[in-house]
């Protein structure tokens, strides 16, 4: 019988990949923005935005490496599902949230703005579903 998508997910550690890639992508908009176009960015009043995005990226990255290294901890077998979901929700939900932003910020699409909290409340979702699995954890 074939394993769910969900599960084959994190068999591969592909939430490890996820943040990692998530993190590098992170350190990169900060520098951009920090250097290349702070100017641009301060001029259009956009930093905060971009910050934002930033700032909400790298910290989700770090979430979806915590999220990863559950996975491959034998005592959480029982909570997978639960961690799958949350790595589901903290990927897609930093991707809309901080993407549209930093793509709001450069360009002054004003229809991302209504985008970005479909993001937020992906973020909160992969937050509850973390919840969920730390409190039916059960060691053995």
């Amino acid at each position: 019988m074939q394993d769910p998508p969900a599960s084959r997910m994190t068999h591969n550690n592909s939430w490890l990949f996820c943040g990692a890639l998530l993190g590098g992508l992170s350190v990169t908009l900060g520098s951009f923005g920090a250097h290349w176009l702070k100017t641009h960015l301060e001029r259009i009043h956009q930093t905060d935005n971009w910050e934002t995005a930033v700032r909400y990226c790298l910290f989700h990255a770090i979430v979806l490496l915590i999220v990863g290294i559950a996975h491959q901890i034998e005592s959480f077998a029982n909570v997978r599902v639960w961690l799958s979901r949350a790595g589901w929700c903290f990927l897609f939900g930093t991707l809309l949230f901080s993407g549209c932003l930093a793509v709001l910020a450069l360009s002054g699409i004003k229809i991302l703005g209504a985008v970005v909290p479909i993001g937020g409340g992906l973020l909160i979702a992969g937050w509850l579903c973390m919840a969920y699995a730390g409190w039916s954890h059960k060691t053995t």
